[in-house]
């Protein structure tokens, strides 16, 4: 049987990456985001926990004793290097867990037709090559900065640029119109595909 469609979607802060993940899953793609996964990472994964607590100490953990991403996240943003080891301990950790996620999906007896997966720093971390398609989101600055939920910091300074997004991706939306739009987006990108 054919493999389903691996697509990944990307796009800056704000730009609506999280509600396109989630079109795509109304209209019957199967879905995962790397937040999922990181989520999941912090909150099982005791090799990490015991890296993590290594590397920043235990005034990370939270009450339940697992790492805290509000606490890692006040050293790591004022940090560049301390932000590039912990991508350089997440990245690879969520990149094998989607694809074994794409791989057991695949072994069902009727697989999805499409996958979706939420890589925010897609091509930041050279992720591409793991996809069929590229799914770019963009939304113009004022909107993005209207929607985002962390504060404003250097975050979007190390990031490619839209337009070079834009450039490589196979399929590009400009957020900035209703959910409805995007929703026929997301459903004529389905049938293209």
């Amino acid at each position: 049987m054919p493999r389903p469609i691996a697509v990944a979607i990307t796009g800056g802060i704000g730009a609506g990456k999280s509600e396109a993940l989630a079109a795509f899953r109304r209209h019957g793609a199967a879905t995962v985001s790397s937040d999922e996964i990181v989520h999941h990472l912090l909150a099982a994964d005791d090799e990490v926990c015991a890296a993590l607590v290594e590397h920043f100490g235990e005034g990370i953990l939270g009450v339940d004793r697992r790492p805290d991403r509000s606490r890692i996240g006040r050293i790591v943003f004022a940090d560049r290097g301390e932000l590039a080891w912990l991508e350089s301990l997440l990245h690879p950790l969520v990149a094998r867990e989607y694809l074994r996620w794409r791989e057991q999906l695949a072994e069902l007896p009727e697989p999805p037709a499409v996958t979706v997966t939420e890589v925010p720093l897609l091509y930041e971390s050279g992720g591409e090559a793991r996809f069929d398609r590229v799914v770019v989101v963009t939304a113009p600055d004022e909107l993005r900065r209207e929607r985002r939920r962390v504060p404003l910091d250097d975050r979007d300074a190390r990031l490619i640029p839209d337009e070079e997004k834009v450039r490589r991706a196979d399929f590009a939306y400009v957020n900035d119109g209703s959910v409805a739009d995007l929703e026929a987006w997301v459903a004529d990108v389905l049938r293209r595909l």
